[in-house]
């Protein structure tokens, strides 16, 4: 399967969604395969705040593509493929048995949507919901018996940054 390139523009990047919004189904992308499978179900009261999704061509620290967090009007499907434009960054650090690693969450904007279209950068949006998106994870994370901490939220530039750094060659 051939995946676009991770960025559109200085601050557009390319997201493939795995997981919709409000889905209790977590789905991840097989590489070899070009297929999505469902990894787990989620507990009862727990779905994803927003569609979660992957940059294509980067490689972050769990050696997976590096996570992105899409606001859209609608939920979209495993495998759809969203232009988005970047609004900052949650950085992370997972930590399983004794082992910790970054695991940040891009924060991007559909570039088709109207209802975020005014949203410009992550000063732009709630405290409240950046604080129940880091509760989702958090939550989720602890089910896995892993434990995810969110290190801090950083505007536009640090996201592009840690997406350029994470590129792979």
């Amino acid at each position: 399967m051939i995946l676009p390139p991770a960025f559109t523009s200085k601050n557009n990047i390319h997201v493939i969604i795995e997981t919709p919004r409000g889905s209790r189904n977590k789905y991840n992308f097989h590489e070899e395969t070009g297929l999505f499978f469902l990894k787990k179900v989620l507990p009862l009261g727990l779905s994803f705040p927003l569609d979660f999704g992957f940059i294509p061509h980067t490689r972050a620290e769990d050696k997976d593509p590096m996570d992105a967090l899409v606001f859209m009007e609608e939920s979209g499907f495993p495998g759809c493929l969203v232009e988005c434009r970047v609004i900052g960054i949650i950085t992370a650090e997972q930590k399983k048995d004794t082992k910790k690693i970054r695991n940040d969450r891009v924060l991007a904007i559909a570039t088709e949507s109207k209802a975020h279209a005014e949203m410009q950068d992550i000063s732009d949006v709630s405290k409240e919901l950046l604080e129940d998106v880091m509760r989702f994870f958090e939550s989720y994370h602890e089910r896995e018996g892993d434990q995810f901490k969110a290190l801090a939220i950083e505007k536009t530039e640090e996201a592009i940054k840690q997406i350029k750094k994470n590129l792979e060659s």
